[in-house]
C-alpha cells in the first residue's frame, strides 16, 4: 500500500523546528531533506541540525556532492532510510553497502534525464529507487508524468525496489502517481504550504487508497 510521507525543506533551525511542529500531529513517515548548496543550489539544513520524534519514520534525503563525507553523521542519526543521488561522481556502491550493514534501508534518487539502465548495478543493490521529478532544494515544482514511465524499468531491473517519487505530489495527481507503481510520495508544498495541513495529508490519504471505478 502507498503512503504519503511529508517533506520538510527548510534552510534554517528555526524553519526546521517550525515545520516539525507543523506535521507532528499528523505525520508518520517523513522525507528530510538535506544539501550542501553544491550538488542543489541552495543551502538546507544539515545533518548536524536535524532531529525528529522517535515515532516518526524518517528517510533522509541527501542532495549533497560528496556523499562519503556526510555518511558518518547521517548513519549516526539512525534514520529509516538514505537516500542518494546517482548523479554524484562517487562510487555508491561500497556506501549503499555501508548503509545496509548499519541496519538501515540503502536508497537511490534519479533526476530526470538519468536513464534507469545507465545506473543499473545501482539499482539492483538499493532497497529503494526515488524518481526525483521536482527542482532540487525546492518546494512547489510540478510533477512530469512522463517520468512515470521511469517505474517500470526500475522494476524490471530490481522487481523488490521499494518506488518512491519527490516533485510536485498533490491530490489531482497522488492517484495516478499510486496507479503508476509509487510507493511513496513524499509530498512538499501540498501539505507545507497548505492553510490546514492536516486536512491536505487527510485528502492526499484518502486519495491514493480510493478504488477505481470502471
Amino acid at each position: 500500500m502507498s503512503v504519503i510521507a511529508p517533506t520538510i525543506t527548510v534552510e534554517t533551525a528555526d524553519e526546521y523546528k517550525a515545520a516539525i511542529e507543523r506535521i507532528h500531529p499528523f505525520a508518520q513517515r517523513v522525507h528530510i531533506d538535506i544539501s550542501d548548496g553544491e550538488f542543489a543550489p541552495t543551502f538546507l539544513v544539515g545533518e548536524a541540525q536535524i532531529w525528529w520524534p522517535k515515532e516518526w519514520i524518517v528517510d533522509i534525503h541527501a542532495m549533497v556532492a560528496r556523499p562519503a563525507e556526510h555518511l558518518p553523521a547521517l548513519l549516526g542519526l539512525k534514520p529509516h532510510m538514505i537516500i542518494l543521488h546517482v548523479e554524484t561522481n562517487t562510487d555508491l556502491l561500497p556506501l549503499l553497502t555501508q548503509i545496509k550493514q548499519a541496519g538501515i534501508k540503502a536508497g537511490i534518487a534519479l533526476l530526470k534525464p538519468t536513464v534507469p539502465s545507465t545506473v543499473a548495478p545501482l539499482i539492483q543493490a538499493a532497497d529503494h529507487v526515488m524518481v526525483f521529478s521536482g527542482d532540487l532544494g525546492h518546494q512547489g515544482g510540478m510533477a512530469s508524468l512522463m517520468q512515470l514511465e521511469k517505474v517500470r524499468l526500475i522494476k524490471a531491473i530490481n522487481p523488490t525496489a521499494e518506488i518512491g517519487w519527490d516533485g510536485g505530489v498533490n491530490v489531482e495527481n497522488a492517484y495516478t502517481l499510486t496507479q503508476g507503481g509509487v510507493d511513496v510520495l513524499n509530498t512538499g508544498a501540498a501539505i507545507a504550504k497548505a492553510e490546514d495541513p492536516a486536512q491536505s495529508y487527510g485528502l492526499l490519504v484518502r486519495e491514493i487508497n480510493k478504488h477505481g471505478v470502471i
